[in-house]
């Protein structure tokens, strides 16, 4: 064969990639029963602060409801209409599996053996978490190396419990974990002194110190972590086009951050923007909706309704917070951070 033909042949088989990748998406059975309900429903915890919980009124806030209220801004251009489910630890995967959740959105770590076998896809990493221990300062434990023969409260059905078992091991520190079927009960046990110690993520102990503990300075967060969480939110297996919706909304926040686009200024720059970074997330630039089955202003709308991730996690976890927690590993990846959109271009 000549040099020509395979040229030829080359060049057609780039120019029908580019056409399939142009070709818009079909909206798939999760987003249409979301528009005929008209809400998306968001499986959330029973109540962490900073990250889902509601006040006395009912009113939902945290930082994963803000994933949820990004979506249904994206989808429905609305972020009100959102269904709250509250799932515990034990119902959360039956939930999403089941079809009874759209979303899974409530402080649940991504690892391999719930990527693999439970039917499910994690999305974006929205919390780069680590679990730690919470100690009464009356025990005069200052790390978690002097836990030797404690007991430890926590809950059951979670990674916390696997990895007490894992850290004990490893360390060669004895302990007896005492487990209890819900958050509440697990904590509550522990304020009223039944365990020595308290073991969960370090974000969930920050909440539960300064929300739940009788006074929060009589307890301290000990330094060392005993493991990855990273935190993310999951779509069930089967639905291509919502788990790419459930995936990007997350990254356009995100980068809108990197890019400068904050919800006191987003309407501004909508309108004088030059930036084609800047465009594509105001909806003024190339129409990227379309390839996820959405209009072109979708991550515009998602910004306008809770602010980039930066303003996300300052509202809701950030120094300003109830929770009081440094930005850390989820700064920007520019800031020293992990941090890293995914390019919406």
């Amino acid at each position: 064969m000549t040099q020509r033909p395979l040229i030829a042949l080359a060049a057609g088989a780039i120019a029908l990639a580019t056409t399939l990748a142009a070709i818009p998406a079909h909206a798939g059975k999760t987003l249409d029963a979301v528009k005929q309900r008209g809400a998306v429903k968001c499986g959330v915890t029973n109540g962490v602060a900073g990250f889902s919980a509601p006040d006395t009124q009912g009113n939902w806030s945290g930082l994963d409801v803000d994933s949820c209220r990004a979506i249904a801004a994206a989808v429905l251009g609305d972020a009100k209409k959102v269904e709250f489910v509250p799932l515990n630890s034990q119902q959360r995967f039956a939930a999403l599996q089941a079809g009874e959740v759209d979303i899974l959105a409530r402080n649940t770590t991504w690892n391999l053996t719930r990527d693999a076998s439970l039917g499910l896809n994690f999305t974006t990493i929205n919390y780069y978490d680590g679990q730690g221990f919470l100690v009464p300062k009356k025990i005069k434990v200052t790390s978690a190396k002097q836990l030797k023969g404690a007991t430890i409260c926590t809950q059951s059905g979670t990674t916390n419990e696997k990895n007490v078992a894992d850290w004990s091991k490893a360390q060669g520190i004895p302990v007896k974990t005492v487990v209890f079927e819900s958050f509440e009960a697990s904590f509550k046990a522990f304020f009223a002194g039944r365990c020595q110690a308290f073991t969960t993520d370090t974000s969930a102990l920050a909440g539960l110190r300064n929300k739940e503990a009788p006074n929060p300075d009589d307890y301290v967060i000990l330094p060392e972590l005993i493991s990855k969480e990273p935190l993310a939110p999951a779509v069930k297996r089967g639905d291509d086009e919502w788990f790419a919706i459930a995936k990007w909304v997350p990254n356009a926040l995100i980068e809108a951050e990197e890019v400068g686009i904050t919800q006191a200024n987003i309407d501004e720059l909508k309108g004088s923007s030059k930036d084609p970074a800047q465009q594509r997330l105001l909806g003024t630039g190339d129409d990227l909706g379309k390839l996820l089955g959405l209009d072109k202003e979708w991550s515009y709308r998602a910004i306008k309704a809770v602010g980039n991730y930066g303003e996300i996690f300052e509202r809701n976890v950030g120094p300003k917070s109830v929770l009081k927690l440094p930005r850390g590993a989820n700064n920007l990846w520019n800031k020293g951070g992990l941090l890293y959109a995914l390019p919406v271009r």
